[in-house]
């Protein structure tokens, strides 16, 4: 999981040394759009010229006058060390995903306990649930341990109780995971649920499923 900081054409950015340790969550930088291929704004249409600058976008690549692409937003999806110049529709999306990082990441890797049953099992088992530091693998803790590899999952459902049919809250009180192994083309089901002895636990249960629903998302 070492990671090295280098620089390109959109700034400074701490990535894996390893391509294959790299989170599951992150993107390439885009390829810009070439200068002589942008005479004008491609959000306002005006034309550059010495006062008039051109600046990319670092999320898209797209060329924009500095009026249209004047935000410096954090962009953890690519790596970056500072915020970087992102135009407005880009931006937008940015901040959404900083809610996904600052709060969602890191209720998974702080974990939760769920009754864990295998495929068609009927016995179920006490595990601590957890995303791993690198985010790469939904890891599994109790007598047994599994270690998912989150690209390798297919299907996330959440399981809720507390619906109505006029409407009114719902609670998350389980999941239904499938996934393949490496190396393998069958399909595993998992199923947690959260343990209603564990009354002290289920606000922290039921934000950790909500977390993995965006992170299904």
């Amino acid at each position: 999981d070492a990671k090295k900081l280098v620089r390109s054409p959109s700034g400074l950015r701490m990535v894996p040394e390893h391509r294959a340790a790299r989170s599951p969550f992150g993107l390439d930088e885009p390829p810009w759009v070439p200068d002589k291929e942008c005479p004008r704004c491609m959000q306002c249409d005006t034309k550059f010229d010495f006062i008039t600058r051109k600046h990319h976008c670092r999320r898209c690549g797209k060329c924009f006058c500095d009026k249209c692409c004047s935000k410096k937003v954090p962009l953890p999806r690519m790596c970056f060390v500072d915020p970087v110049r992102q135009c407005a529709e880009c931006a937008l999306v940015s901040q959404k995903e900083m809610e996904f990082y600052d709060k969602q990441l890191k209720v998974l890797m702080n974990g939760a306990t769920f009754f864990v049953t295998l495929g068609t099992s009927d016995k179920s088992e006490l595990m601590v649930c957890r995303l791993s530091n690198n985010q790469r693998y939904l890891v599994l803790d109790g007598d047994s341990h599994y270690e998912i590899e989150i690209v390798q999952i297919s299907t996330v459902q959440i399981l809720t109780e507390g619906f109505t049919p006029g409407g009114g809250n719902t609670r998350a009180i389980g999941m239904i995971l499938q996934y393949k192994a490496p190396g393998s083309e069958e399909v595993t089901q998992m199923k947690f649920t959260a343990g209603e002895d564990f009354s002290c636990n289920k606000k922290l249960s039921a934000a950790w499923l909500a977390a993995m629903h965006k992170v299904s998302k």
